[in-house]
């Protein structure tokens, strides 16, 4: 069971109860662990050789008084007598963690290309071993609804006392922003004392290598791109959520038992939505101190959509999911939240990343006009837009959403049933790179690289050098619970 929280971060990506992954990530972070070699495990319970790194960057390059930190990283070094530059590993969030991420169902592929060169699982700044913003306190109550108004009064207060405290206790809160997250990547390579990096990036760490690529273009040789978000696509677009789900429930009409169950899935998931916003539905969550009675508003339903949309085995419990609300049973809805703990929260990366990169004013006008009368409103993306101007300053501006014509040459890969970044977003991003070659995996959703067998030895040799065709693979649809 994937559990949901209140931020961008956790209803991303990896496939995985992401909490547990920022838990672990801390834990990595507290236990100060020492430069220099060790057996990496994987949760698989496989091992690989692999050194632990370090290195220190100014935690805001902007303003000469704030602290040092250290940014770690695992390399797992390469079995290759000529390698190539070293491949440097991106994680998505924001707020993943790289060497985590290494640990999960992407471990073969990161033993895979030690074939050609070293590959260096890098946590970002705020992350894993980079992690430098102390943990908050568990929320301890009063909870707010799960509803609009209530759930966004309530971020927005929490993120901005969080700020407060984590200034007052020396953290240089301004320093993470993806402009910085990306001249980290130059002072890596740097460390590593090479004249250039090859990117393997994933979601967010794509929107990080587009800037990596604008501001130290020269550093960078290849990339290897999945689930593409560009520079000006932190809030996806309301309409290319519905697009989406259309093409959602295409797939489940190809099985006639679902279509049974539900004529229409954008229409189901409508009519639930009205219901709960008309009249909130009673939930009840565990806590520390025990059950917690709260209201299940349209807003709470659509985050648990945001994340079962990213990848089909969650996507494929979504009709369930509605049909048992529509019946005005929410005790899966609940079991999909968790305990409060996983809930409520603030974490500080991934708020100040998502905020930094903020949304053009065109774009944000866009949004909010098409999000009167989309299935999703403007929940995808929970909590952008409705952070915005919470912390005044941050914002990076124009110039940073700005899109560049890009002569790297790209391996750039694409799923169908991504629900996190939409295929006509992807277009976009694709467009600006002039020397690429793409891999479209049907019925693959948001966590591709690991979709399909074909996979790895294509990135293996794309990043021996190769230029590779355009190449389409394909698998079997997802099976829709209905009952």
């Amino acid at each position: 069971m994937t559990h949901i929280a209140l931020n961008r971060r956790t209803l991303l990506a990896a496939g995985l109860a992401l909490p547990a992954l920022s838990l672990a990530g801390r834990a990595l972070a507290q236990a100060q662990p020492s430069a220099g070699p060790f057996t990496f495990t994987a949760r698989s319970g496989q091992t690989a050789p692999a050194e632990r790194g370090f290195l220190e960057v100014p935690e805001d390059r902007n303003d000469p008084r704030s602290r040092r930190i250290r940014l770690g990283y695992v390399r797992f070094p390469t079995t290759a007598p000529n390698p190539g530059p070293p491949i440097v590993y991106l994680a998505g969030g924001p707020g993943g963690s790289g060497a985590d991420a290494a640990t999960g169902p992407r471990f073969p592929i990161f033993t895979a290309l030690t074939a050609v060169a070293e590959v260096i699982a890098f946590d970002q700044r705020g992350t894993g071993l980079s992690a430098h913003i102390p943990a908050r306190a568990d929320v301890t109550g009063p909870f707010p609804d799960l509803t609009r108004d209530c759930l966004t009064g309530w971020y927005r207060d929490a993120i901005q006392t969080a700020w407060v405290d984590w200034t007052r206790s020396g953290v240089a809160m301004a320093g993470y922003t993806t402009e910085q997250n990306a001249d980290d990547i130059e002072d890596l390579r740097r460390h590593l004392g090479v004249d250039r990096i090859n990117l393997w990036g994933i979601s967010y760490g794509t929107h990080l290598a587009l800037s990596v690529l604008k501001r130290h273009p020269d550093s960078i040789g290849r990339v290897a791109l999945a689930s593409l978000e560009g520079q000006d696509q932190t809030v996806k677009r309301p309409a290319h959520i519905d697009a989406f789900l259309d093409r959602v429930d295409a797939v489940l009409g190809q099985d006639p038992v679902a279509r049974a169950a539900i004529p229409d899935l954008p229409a189901l998931m409508r009519r639930v939505h009205a219901r709960l916003d008309a009249d909130p539905a009673p939930i009840t969550l565990a806590s520390a101190t025990g059950p917690v009675e709260l209201k299940l508003g349209a807003l709470g339903v659509q985050l648990i959509s945001a994340a079962m949309v990213a990848n089909p085995p969650t996507l494929a419990r979504l009709p369930g999911l509605y049909l048992a609300l529509d019946a005005g049973r929410t005790d899966g809805a609940a079991a999909y939240f968790g305990g409060v703990s996983r809930v409520f929260g603030v974490s500080g990366m991934n708020e100040a990343m998502d905020m930094a990169s903020g949304i053009s004013p065109a774009r944000l006008a866009l949004v909010e006009q098409e999000a009167r009368t989309a299935v999703m409103g403007d929940a995808h993306n929970y909590p952008m837009p409705h952070l915005l101007g919470a912390i005044p300053g941050l914002d990076l501006g124009e110039d940073f959403r700005r899109p560049i014509p890009i002569d790297t040459p790209a391996l750039l890969l694409t799923g169908s049933l991504d629900g996190r970044t939409p295929l006509e977003e992807q277009a976009e991003v694709i467009d600006q790179f002039r020397a690429r070659s793409q891999i479209q995996v049907e019925n693959a959703g948001h966590n591709v690289f690991e979709s399909h067998p074909d996979i790895t030895p294509l990135l293996v040799r794309f990043f021996a050098g190769e230029t590779l065709p355009d190449t389409r693979l394909t698998l079997q649809p997802p099976t829709f619970a209905v009952g």
